[in-house]
């Protein structure tokens, strides 16, 4: 049986609701950690049913450097507008825009990148890979492996969010869009710097 302690100490990490809580809880038998599981695998398929409503309002925030020579502006979409004028969406916004000043992000999304960006990088790969003489069938699983790095490094969604390394800006998003309930997408962003 989850206590009352538990449930309201898990609310307030991951400002799922008390029954969701309750349950997840109860699920994990107990087990703080693995609640923590039940309700992020939760949040991702609400995330993912919502994915395919219209994102149409929003709020635009920027983010500029202590040292005032690099900056970011982002425009973050939600559903309504009773969202984009909550405080817990706008600080979202606002946490991406610092992402993004400290991170440069190219893309929003790993498949964004230019073919033609991933062909330049291969040729230089094949060139530090045919001095290593590996096989030619294991030469193409690393090619596969470093095109993969190559664009979860220089994309929003897919780069370590910098005030929580242990998750993706994606997945910052996602554990939103559980919360907020509403299906949010970043539009766009520009990075400025001197």
């Amino acid at each position: 049986m989850a206590t009352l302690e538990q449930i309201k100490n898990l609310r307030e990490r991951t400002g799922a609701g008390i029954v969701e809580v309750k349950k997840a809880l109860e699920e994990a038998g107990g087990d703080e950690a693995k609640a923590i599981e039940i309700l992020r695998k939760r949040g991702k398929e609400k995330a993912l049913k919502k994915s395919d409503r219209t994102a149409a309002e929003g709020v635009v925030a920027s983010y500029i450097h202590s040292n005032a020579k690099v900056g970011a502006i982002v425009k973050l979409l939600c559903e309504t507008d009773f969202v984009a004028r909550n405080e817990e969406f706008k600080a979202l916004a606002q946490d991406i825009a610092m992402h993004i000043t400290a991170s440069n992000p190219k893309y929003i999304k790993p498949e964004d990148v230019p073919q033609e960006s991933v062909d330049k990088e291969k040729e230089i790969w094949k060139e530090q890979l045919k001095g290593e003489g590996k096989p030619e069938e294991i030469m193409v699983k690393i090619l596969e492996g470093k095109e993969k790095k190559f664009r979860e490094e220089i994309s929003l969604l897919t780069q370590p969010f910098v005030k929580n390394p242990d998750q993706t800006v994606g997945e910052l998003i996602t554990e939103k869009i559980g919360k907020i309930g509403e299906n949010i997408q970043v539009g766009e962003f520009s990075r400025l710097e001197l």
